[in-house]
């Protein structure tokens, strides 16, 4: 069982920047696609981006590509997303997830963290 803990989210403005990260525990991190969602209110849940076991591939939504960038260090089991350029619609609360083998899809990924905030005020 693969616990994922989200940390990070928050209040900013317009054209300002966060780094999310998610720390996981419980399996073995290297095994595991690692996988950035998001759902503003309302909406339904949205992927964001995408990283691969060892970090050498990934892949964004058109929404965000090029405003961030996911990473992941696999010695702290940890996967983060920098966010930067931020508009007030990224405002949604941010998910990590993890599957061996989930691409874009929310509904192939098996674990979930709980979230974490992120509002961009205008």
């Amino acid at each position: 069982q693969v616990r994922l803990v989200e940390s990070g989210g928050g209040l900013v403005q317009a054209g300002g920047s966060l780094r999310l990260s998610c720390a996981a525990s419980g399996g073995t991190f290297t095994m595991y696609r690692m996988g950035w969602f998001r759902q503003a209110q309302g909406k339904e849940r949205e992927f964001v981006a995408l990283i691969d076991r060892s970090g050498g591939t990934t892949y964004y939504a058109d929404s965000v590509k090029g405003r961030c960038t996911i990473s992941r260090d696999n010695a702290k089991n940890t996967v983060y997303l920098q966010m930067n350029s931020l508009k007030p619609e990224d405002t949604a609360l941010y998910y990590c997830a993890a599957d061996r083998m989930a691409t874009y899809s929310y509904s192939d990924y098996d674990y979930w963290g709980q979230g974490t905030q992120v509002t961009v005020s205008s």
